[in-house]
């Protein structure tokens, strides 16, 4: 059974960390076509993660043990996704929002 948690839980830090991945090329964007792409790319990811996390026990805070890998896997992924496509040549991305909504997303989601 704990493996299934723990596919559970790294399924759900995929999804989570792509949702916040949009939510930051978002705000760097001021193209209104490829806004809403990541709008709606933001959207479907966040759907898919509060699934995973609905499956996810305990249904109220993860142990902090728990809280700590998801939130490093978390900040890991989307710093790692960000680097590559500022590198590929995206500009105005500001790594220092990852932090903040990375706590954000953990507290809507009911993990911290």
């Amino acid at each position: 059974m704990v493996h299934n948690r723990n596919k559970l839980i790294d399924l759900f830090i995929g999804n989570i960390s792509n949702s916040i991945v949009h939510k930051i090329l978002e705000k760097a964007i001021d193209n209104e076509e490829i806004v809403s792409r990541y709008e709606k790319e933001l959207l479907n990811s966040w759907e898919i993660a509060k699934k995973y996390r609905e499956k996810i026990n305990p249904k109220t805070k993860l142990p902090e043990k728990d809280i700590e890998y998801v939130k490093d896997k978390i900040i890991k992924k989307v710093r790692k996704e960000l680097v590559l496509r500022i590198s590929k040549g995206y500009e105005n991305i500001d790594l220092n929002l990852i932090e903040k909504l990375v706590d954000e997303s953990l507290e809507k989601m009911e993990i911290i």
